[in-house]
This record gives structure tokens, C-alpha cells and sequence, in this order.
């Protein structure tokens, strides 16, 4: 497939546009580097806050996404992120693709982790992206905790999984291990896109990153703070490298 990015930001707390505008800043240095793809973590455009979901949730007709819609038409690059999803009753959590053509693809957090559904009903998934002839799978935080979900991307010949996260300071190695041997085992590369910041009162970890087909690390953040990372692949395998988003 072609290049891609992980953008890891440190969101403001329940305030869409301020995020929007944020993401614009990363997707544009995202595609002044030649990527296709760029892919934020859970929850991105509002920031991991159960508490506010309900009230900050989103549909296709909300005018705070058209931004992202046409800088993805603009750019011919498809812009991966997240946010509650109105639905009748509790809210869903939801990976948000806005594609090339000004389409919308809706994905919806399958599995909720304990707790969340207090604010969040659990989703159903949704389809792959298909971008240039490869194949995106995607999966929010807790999905990955479940084997059948990898699994199953891998059985549908995905080119990537792409994981949307929220993943703690503590939380990180177990997760991370997690999506390091779906790479191993389904022979598909696997990119993790964290919170870059505190949110909802989590610590986030940062360490966004990419594993090969073997489950190698291909490129990752250093650590917390706002990163955005840029992937590729071609005859000699992976590269990956930091993009300063002011270049």
C-alpha cells in the first residue's frame, strides 16, 4: 500500500473545533509527504470523556466535520478519527473516515471496555477501507483485546490493521504486545495511534507506532507529545521517520 501517517495529538478537552483544527494541521503535513492515510486515535475530535458524549456526539450532517471532509477531498488522502456517534440511545464510539471521493464511512467500537457503557453502547463494526487497491482494517481500543477481531481483518486479506486507541502509561506493554503478536501471527502489518496527551483522565502513553508483517517495530513516537509519523513500504521493506508538522 501506499505511504500512510499516525498522528498521535494531545486533544483539548471537549472542544471539536479546536481539535479540528488541530487535525487540519497534521493531515496537511501528512499529505505534503506524499501519505494516502492518517490515522488519529479513540475518541480524537473530543477527547476521551464519557461524561460529555452524549452531549458532544456527532452524525454525518454536523457541520463541525465538513473541514475534515473536504481536506480529505482536497488532498486525495483519506482522514481516520474519532468521536461519539448519535444513535438512538447511548452514543457509540466511532472510527471516522472521511475519503478522497467525500464520502463517509462510519466503524463502530464492537467491544466496550468495563465501564463504558455507562456512556457508549457497544457497535457493530463496519467495513474496511479500500484505499488504492489495499485494504485498511480498522479496530477501536478494546477491540483489540479480543483475537476473533484481528483474526478476522487478517481472513479478509487485510494489507493493514488500524488501531485507534487510548492506551495509558500502564496499559501500554500489554497492548502493545497484543498488537505486536497479531502482526506476528497474521503475517499483517499493524499501526496504533495513541493519545499524545492526558485525556478523561487518563495518562496517555503516546508511543504511537507500526509493526512489520513480523511483528518488528518499523517506526514509533518516543514517547508522549504531539507526533505525527509517516510510513511506507516499497522493494527493500519498511521505512518510517518523524514528520515536523510545521514542514
Amino acid at each position: 500500500m501506499g505511504p500512510f501517517a499516525i498522528a498521535q495529538p494531545v486533544v483539548a478537552r471537549g472542544d471539536i473545533a479546536a481539535n479540528v483544527a488541530r487535525h487540519l494541521v497534521l493531515v496537511e503535513a501528512a499529505a505534503r509527504q506524499g501519505a494516502r492515510l492518517v490515522l488519529f486515535p479513540e475518541l480524537a475530535l473530543t477527547g476521551y470523556e464519557p461524561s460529555l458524549a452524549a452531549a458532544l456526539a456527532l452524525d454525518a450532517g454536523a457541520p463541525a466535520l465538513e473541514p475534515l471532509r473536504e481536506a480529505a477531498v482536497r488532498l486525495g488522502i483519506a482522514v481516520v478519527t474519532g468521536a461519539p456517534w448519535k444513535t438512538a440511545g447511548l452514543p457509540r464510539i466511532a472510527a471516522l473516515s472521511f475519503l478522497p471521493d467525500g464520502t463517509l464511512q462510519v466503524y463502530t467500537k464492537q467491544y466496550l471496555h468495563a465501564g463504558e457503557e455507562a456512556a457508549f453502547a457497544a457497535g457493530d463494526g463496519g467495513a474496511g477501507l479500500r484505499l488504492g487497491g489495499a485494504s485498511v482494517a480498522l479496530a477501536v481500543c478494546a477491540d483489540i483485546a479480543h483475537g476473533d477481531h484481528a483474526a478476522a481483518a487478517a481472513h479478509c486479506g487485510a494489507d493493514l490493521y488500524a488501531a485507534s486507541m487510548l492506551v495509558s502509561e500502564n496499559g501500554y506493554e500489554t497492548d502493545a504486545g497484543l498488537l505486536r503478536g497479531y502482526a506476528r501471527e497474521h503475517r499483517m502489518p499493524v499501526a496504533m495511534a495513541n493519545h499524545g496527551g492526558p485525556t478523561g483522565g487518563w495518562a496517555c502513553a503516546g508511543r504511537s507506532a507500526l509493526w512489520d508483517e513480523n511483528g518488528n517495530i518499523v517506526i514509533a513516537a518516543g514517547g508522549a507529545g504531539e507526533c505525527l509519523l509517516l510510513a511506507r513500504r516499497d522493494r527493500d521493506g519498511w521505512h518510517g521517520k518523524a514528520i515536523d508538522p510545521a514542514t
